[in-house]
């Protein structure tokens, strides 16, 4: 591709993530700035919580032709006052029990000027994702440190669990551009996917797969 087509898919996809921006009702109102260089986006200003953070990336990953989002977002409370540690405690505290997929019993919730440290123990990695998340919707939260372990119930069956996961790709993605592989408790995936979308969906599989400590995603996102 010619210097000037790039510059003018670069050009295109700037307006997209703009347009999407805007559209998207849980990122405004904020102040947000975008640039773009061969398809990465760059995303500066800042935003009044974690949470329209993660929704204003969550734009830029959907707009056709980006291939990675570098997030520089501040997060600036309001003026006015806000959540204390405290209630932010509390909140997370209430969060995580009010998730019947999430063993609030284990885990630990520490606070410091904003900011969540989350410890504990669960059996699967997609237990551990659920519960950051809940944090990050939380008001007042300017970000979350997550430090829980994955401890499977049961040794993992490294062909069952690359048995399981292809067939539940091929139900979500397809299979024909991924590659799986088993790397002690780590599941590691590889290829080429159409979109933002696919790797989410790739992604959510590996970590719903029992007995995975972590996933190490190595998707690009291509044409």
């Amino acid at each position: 591709m010619s210097t000037a087509a790039v510059a003018r898919e670069d050009q295109r996809i700037q307006q997209d993530v703009l347009a999407e921006l805007a559209w998207d009702a849980e990122v405004q109102p904020n102040e947000i700035a975008v640039s773009v260089e061969r398809a990465v986006v760059t995303l500066g200003g800042w935003v009044d919580s974690s949470a329209r953070r993660w929704a204003a990336t969550r734009c830029a990953h959907r707009v056709r032709g980006v291939r990675a989002v570098v997030d520089d977002i501040e997060v600036r409370l309001p003026g006015s006052p806000g959540a204390t540690d405290s209630d932010i405690a509390v909140a997370a505290a209430r969060a995580l029990e009010w998730d019947s997929f999430v063993p609030a019993e284990r885990l630990d919730v520490t606070v410091s000027d904003g900011w969540v440290m989350l410890r504990g123990e669960v059996e699967f990695g997609w237990q551990r994702r659920t519960a950051e998340r809940e944090l990050y919707r939380l008001r007042g939260v300017r970000g979350v440190t997550n430090l829980v372990e994955v401890n499977p119930p049961a040794p993992t069956d490294e062909d069952r669990v690359l048995r399981d996961v292809r067939r539940a790709l091929g139900r979500a993605v397809g299979t024909e551009r991924v590659s799986v592989a088993v790397d002690g408790d780590t599941l590691v995936l590889s290829g080429v996917v159409r979109s933002w979308w696919e790797r989410d969906q790739a992604e959510r599989v590996a970590w719903s797969a029992p007995g995975v400590r972590a996933v190490e995603d190595q998707l690009l996102v291509g044409e």
